[in-house]
């Protein structure tokens, strides 16, 4: 059996020491009081029947938040969007893959349980080389992108456009937009999802988790082709998303002064935190991110070591990268993007720890 994929979050070390969790990235407002309301007023009825199989009325609602005139078979459901990563392997992989590095750990993991052929494609400075990546591309079976990518927060859409627009079936293109929504800098064509139409090779995906604050609920979704999505459903397993987060989700994507005012927040912070960075501190470089989490360059101290040094001091987490491909030599680590006065915490931990 590969290594299972090593993630953030509180659990990723003893969750008693964590009072800060900075290595998680998702909306830093967390779950709406809208959102919260609708489950307390429901849950008694759903909590006792099995959920709706088919998550109709989500599809609906999907295809209404993104103003998609389109049949709900354009739509699957997943427990969280890793659901539908390894669905997409159980459906598509066979011999070899493609994967830009670094970037999301599910889908090495995903690819190992098919026994594919991972060619790791490296970045220029942290930037998708998106000629390497035309160049191994040919008889592949899959290419996995991740736009804004994580863990770098970089916008790649042009690059992705180039490879969209050049790789034709059989290779089958999973496109993770799992934190589109939270991009700050950002115009209309950020999102390759107006063109879903023109490719029949391509699988997008979205989560909940990430823009609505649903991780421990579990909502992600995809947005493909019928024939795809008739072959992805096959590896589907009943019942895969629960009826309070099913509900709960149909009243996140009806919140948009939620999403916007996350929005809001994270450009203001995620401003004030990389200025900090760079005045206050000598040990530490801030990587430019269109989203809510960026990358930290470590001068002088080891990212593990950085880590369990916060943990120990302030009770603070930060994301270690070392397990990312591509950022083994553990010069990185990765912050979320909270509220002023958390951030501000760890701003403080962080210039009391710099040389």
């Amino acid at each position: 059996m590969p290594n299972r994929c090593i993630h953030g979050g509180i659990f990723s070390v003893n969750p008693n020491l964590v009072k800060l969790d900075f290595s998680s990235s998702v909306n830093p407002l967390g779950i709406s009081r809208f959102v919260l309301k609708a489950i307390h007023e429901n849950i008694d009825s759903l909590a006792s029947v099995y959920p709706d199989p088919k998550c109709s009325e989500l599809k609906k609602g999907i295809l209404e938040y993104l103003q998609l005139d389109r049949d709900p078979d354009w739509i699957n459901v997943g427990n969280g969007a890793i659901e539908i990563i390894h669905n997409f392997a159980r459906a598509f992989v066979r011999k070899r893959v493609v994967i830009p590095v670094p970037t999301f750990c599910e889908y090495e993991y995903a690819s190992k349980l098919m026994n594919a052929q991972i060619t790791f494609v490296p970045p220029k400075n942290l930037t998708m080389d998106t000629d390497s990546i035309l160049r191994t591309a040919k008889n592949s079976d899959a290419i996995y992108l991740c736009n804004p990518n994580n863990p770098t927060g970089i916008l790649s859409t042009n690059n992705i456009r180039k490879i969209l627009e050049s790789v034709s079936e059989p290779t089958i293109i999973l496109l993770d937009e799992s934190f589109i929504e939270l991009v700050t800098k950002r115009g209309k064509s950020d999102s390759l999802l107006r063109r879903i139409e023109e490719f029949d090779n391509v699988v997008i995906i979205r989560s909940l988790t990430k823009s609505f604050g649903l991780a421990g609920l579990r909502v992600g979704y995809c947005i493909c082709n019928p024939k795809l999505g008739k072959k992805l459903s096959s590896y589907q397993i009943s019942w895969n998303v629960n009826g309070i987060a099913q509900k709960a989700a149909v009243c996140a994507l009806k919140d948009s002064h939620h999403l916007t005012k996350a929005k809001a927040l994270i450009k203001e912070e995620r401003e004030f935190m990389q200025s900090y960075i760079k005045r206050k501190t000598k040990s530490f470089v801030p990587i430019d991110s269109n989203v809510n989490f960026f990358l930290i360059r470590l001068k002088t101290i080891k990212s593990t070591k950085l880590r369990d040094l916060l943990l120990k001091r302030n009770g603070i987490l930060v994301r270690d990268c070392v397990s990312f491909n591509g950022l083994e030599s553990g010069q990185y680590v990765r912050v979320s993007v909270k509220k002023h006065d958390e951030n501000a915490l760890l701003l403080q931990a962080l210039e009391s720890m710099s040389i």
